[in-house]
Formats: C-alpha cells, sequence, structure tokens
C-alpha cells in the first residue's frame, strides 16, 4: 500500500518535542481563511473534526485529518509534513511558540501509485 502521508527528520523531530510537553498529537490542515492551508497541530481531542473531514494516515503515532473540501481537491496528492523556522498564518498550532512552523510539500501520485493507495477515514 502507498502512504498519503510521510514526514520529513526535521518535522519528526518537533513532534517529538511537542509530544514531550503536550502529550498525544494531531493535526489538521483546513482550506480556509483564518489558518491558511498550513496543517496546525493540536493535542489529540482538542480540536473539533466537522463532518466527513477525512484522515489521509497517521504520522508518529498521530492522525493526520484534512477538511473534506481540501481532500477532495488534493486527493490525487501525496502530502509530505516538514517545518520551517518561520511563525505561520495560524497562531493555534502547538509549534508556533517554538518559533516554527508545519508546512506540507505536495507532489502528485503516479498512475501506479493511484491503484495502491492506503484507504482513508471519514469523520461520521
Amino acid at each position: 500500500m502507498v502512504s498519503r502521508v510521510n514526514i520529513t527528520e526535521n518535522a519528526k523531530k518537533l513532534i517529538d518535542t511537542l509530544k514531550e510537553k503536550y502529550g498525544e498529537l494531531m493535526f489538521y490542515q483546513a482550506g480556509g481563511c483564518c489558518e491558511g492551508t498550513q496543517p496546525q497541530c493540536f493535542k489529540k481531542g482538542e480540536y473539533y473534526l466537522r463532518y466527513k473531514d477525512v484522515c489521509i494516515g497517521i504520522i508518529e503515532d498521530c492522525e493526520f485529518w484534512v477538511d473534506k473540501d481540501l481532500f477532495e481537491y488534493w486527493k490525487h496528492a501525496h502530502f509530505e509534513l516538514d517545518v520551517i523556522d518561520a511563525i505561520g498564518a495560524g497562531g493555534f498550532s502547538l509549534e508556533v511558540p517554538l518559533g516554527k512552523t508545519f508546512k506540507v510539500n505536495y507532489r502528485i501520485f503516479s498512475p501506479d501509485e493511484l491503484e495502491l493507495l492506503q484507504p482513508v477515514k471519514f469523520n461520521l
């Protein structure tokens, strides 16, 4: 099976740091105006998912959820979670006080990969 999401080593290190401080985490990527389209990191269960939001995978034992409309637009793309030294548009994410921002690098799946994608989970 082909994963829909993976993680860079820098993002892994930051997640480990955040887990030490906050415990279990989750990610959510919206397509709205306030948080832009950058992924947000929350303590697990502290972000309320909307009906039919989509979990595209698990990274470092953290579910990675995306807005249902964003998923429709990006369902043919692989997400790679990375981190940069900056404060992004959304100030609610747990990494912001550290002067960091999670970001996603995208690439389109090949036709062969599309045939082998891991299934997603919908919030119903």
